[in-house]
């Protein structure tokens, strides 16, 4: 069968299925195996993943929030990592700043075409619903999706007044988001004269595709470390079963090579659900110091309670400069066996 012929066929098979069967053209074996698969996503699915906001405002949520709400929930969740004032500290990058009264006026970021030193947020951004948008799926970094709808206006609207976008008195709503949209530093700073835009059609590099003389076997190079595998809880359980994208599960032997095999203490697993290994590892210092580190500082002495007060409240300066968030939702059970564990490290 020609594959004209095989085209002409599945678009008419497809027609009968939208039909309810009204059609009565015959299928194939193989046509029919596919159109019985799977079934048809649940509103509650859907919108579960359909959370995105467009820069047309498509998908935001209806709501409010004032920039002195925004500011208790900032100082809260917010500023261990991003600064009182979204000035950062020196592993995060600031969020605010840069940005001029003619910027906004303009609504091009003019420091951004000279020789500035860093880029902010706020310099960069060209739309609010990207910023409404980040915070929203994935802010804080600790609970993301914690906030409400509602929260992350008044975020959004701390923000915006840091930069001295919106005044201290405004609220920031669905009804006036758009109205905000023409007063970004950036707004103009996006440009749409790329290969891929919709109705251009052409690519932005102009190479070929050589597909020869292909190496037979492929070398990995670099791998992720066993101590980061699971920072962000299992990637098995959070990728898609099917295709050709799998994640790798954590906690057996079979998912990763048997001399980096992760922990399977109880408090090394709550240490990772916990996201407390996106800043701490077991033997090396990353953004916070190591746990090995920890239990030789303390060897000997009785602060279980103190380092769950340190965990639950967060702090900073035990260890320098850099702030540690605050960790309020583990239950105390597994609390307990977090500091445990951290204690035994050696």
């Amino acid at each position: 069968m020609s594959t004209l012929i095989k085209a002409a066929r599945t678009a008419l098979f497809a027609a009968a299925v939208a039909l309810g069967g009204q059609a009565s053209i015959a299928a194939t074996p193989a046509e029919a195996a596919r159109a019985a698969l799977g079934r048809t996503a649940t509103p509650a699915e859907v919108g579960a993943w359909d959370i995105d906001v467009r820069p047309d405002f498509q998908g935001l949520p209806k709501g409010s929030g004032t920039v002195s709400q925004g500011q208790k929930i900032w100082d809260g969740k917010c500023a261990s990592c991003h600064g009182d004032f979204g000035e950062s500290n020196e592993v995060f990058s600031p969020i605010v700043g840069g940005t001029t009264a003619e910027d906004i006026k303009r609504g091009r970021v003019a420091s951004l075409t000279g020789n500035q030193p860093y880029r902010t947020t706020l310099m960069k951004v060209s739309t609010v619903s990207t910023l409404w948008d980040y915070i929203h799926r994935a802010m804080p970094w600790n609970a993301p999706r914690s906030l409400s709808a509602d929260e992350v206006y008044a975020v959004t609207a701390y923000l915006l007044n840091l930069g001295d976008i919106v005044p201290a008195d405004f609220t920031l709503s669905d009804r006036n988001i758009a109205v905000v949209q023409q007063t970004m530093p950036n707004r103009n700073g996006m440009t749409l004269q790329h290969g891929l835009w919709p109705g251009r059609g052409q690519p932005d590099t102009r190479n070929t595709a050589c597909m020869k003389d292909c190496a037979g076997t492929v070398k990995v190079a670099s791998a992720m470390p066993a101590y980061a595998r699971d920072a962000h809880g299992d990637l098995a359980a959070q990728q898609r079963t099917v295709g050709p994208t799998r994640g790798v599960a954590i906690g057996t032997a079979a998912s990763v090579p048997a001399a980096a095999a992760p922990d399977e203490k109880a408090g090394a697993k709550l240490a990772s659900q916990y996201q407390c290994m996106a800043c701490h590892a077991t033997d090396r210092k990353l953004v916070g110091p190591s746990f090995t580190e920890i239990a030789r500082k303390y060897e000997g002495q009785e602060v279980r309670d103190t380092l769950a007060h340190k965990i639950r409240a967060g702090g900073q300066g035990a260890w320098g400069s850099m702030p540690m968030p605050p960790q309020a939702q583990i239950p105390d059970s597994d609390l307990r066996t977090v500091v445990g564990w951290i204690l035994e490290a050696k």
